[in-house]
């Protein structure tokens, strides 16, 4: 095992125990020295001409790429993908100090005396015994620590994918009372929200119900020929979707986290057909729709029976 790749291979430690610091402080003032050694007059071209603005989209690219390790559940993954978003942190800290904006003392500064602020019942004589109650503590310290907002919805990022932001949006009104007493009441609103986008594409509420089958032909999609109903329908759909998000909140699930989880499951059961697909000889084009359905659904359940293995031996 390389230095690289180290992961903790003894017992497990104490929960909350800190790193070992005559080890980390050295080789995180290292990485430091690495990264202003790079922007340095001397340094590397590209990293000297990198800005907070260009930079951004590495920063989002790294995050994505440690959630599929975690994912994985690949601990030297996790280990080298985390090292890859920490040096976003610390290339954009030192990107502020050489333009004068403020260096990444401060930054580590401010985080720590947030954390400490707003855990009173941690570091202070605060009391919350529940996941809600520190919810409610942390809301209300946040509260104060910021400028009076003109609206309830102020400060959730623009830039969060909008199924996210969705889930935010309905959490921020909810603190104020905005939301349905009983989360099942939701459900009634998503019949609803489908009922109407059905409107616009059939002009019916009622939702169309077709069995496919293996003599059923291929259907090619209509082309709009009405711009407004189209952007009637786009509207009624994004009602669907912030539905949706409702509903993954009222129950604790993270809604773009589902759908990466969906897409990547997907993918995977996807390209399981092309390869069967490959072995046998044949392109997609030579396959039948319910053959590849068929390669889909038995990987699909190869897929669970591995899961429940997995949960069985845990």
């Amino acid at each position: 095992m390389t230095e690289a790749d180290e992961v903790f291979s003894s017992e497990r430690p104490t929960p909350g125990t800190p790193p070992d610091f005559p080890r980390l402080l050295p080789e995180f003032q290292r990485l430091c020295e690495v990264v202003a050694r790079l922007r340095a007059p001397d340094g590397c071209p590209w990293d000297r001409q990198q800005t907070l603005q260009t930079i951004k989209p590495y920063t989002l690219e790294e995050t994505y790429e440690l959630l599929e390790a975690i994912d994985a559940d690949d601990s030297a993954a996790i280990q080298e993908e985390l090292g890859d978003l920490l040096l976003q942190v610390i290339l954009d800290a030192q990107i502020a100090a050489d333009d004068g904006r403020f260096e990444l003392t401060a930054v580590v500064r401010q985080i720590a005396d947030k954390m400490v602020r707003r855990h009173p019942h941690v570091f202070g004589d605060g009391t919350a015994a529940t996941v809600s109650q520190v919810r409610a503590a942390w809301q209300t310290i946040k509260q104060q620590e910021k400028p009076a907002r003109a609206s309830q919805l102020e400060g959730i990022p623009k830039a969060l994918p909008e199924l996210a932001r969705a889930a935010r949006l309905s959490s921020r009104a909810a603190l104020v009372g905005y939301d349905f007493p009983d989360r099942l009441m939701l459900f009634e609103k998503l019949r609803e929200e489908l009922g109407e986008l059905a409107v616009e594409l059939f002009g019916t509420p009622e939702l169309p119900v077709v069995i496919p089958s293996a003599e059923t032909a291929a259907v090619p999609d209509e082309p709009w020929t009405d711009a407004a109903r189209r952007e009637r329908a786009e509207s009624e759909l994004g009602d669907v979707l912030f539905a949706v998000a409702n509903i993954a909140r009222r129950w604790g699930i993270n809604p773009e986290e589902a759908l990466r989880k969906t897409n990547a499951r997907f993918t995977r059961r996807f390209q399981a057909i092309e390869t069967a697909v490959r072995e046998s000889g044949r392109t997609l084009q030579q396959v039948s729709l319910p053959e590849m359905e068929s390669i889909y659904q038995a990987y699909k359940r190869r897929e669970q029976g591995r899961a429940d293995a997995s949960a069985d031996a845990q």
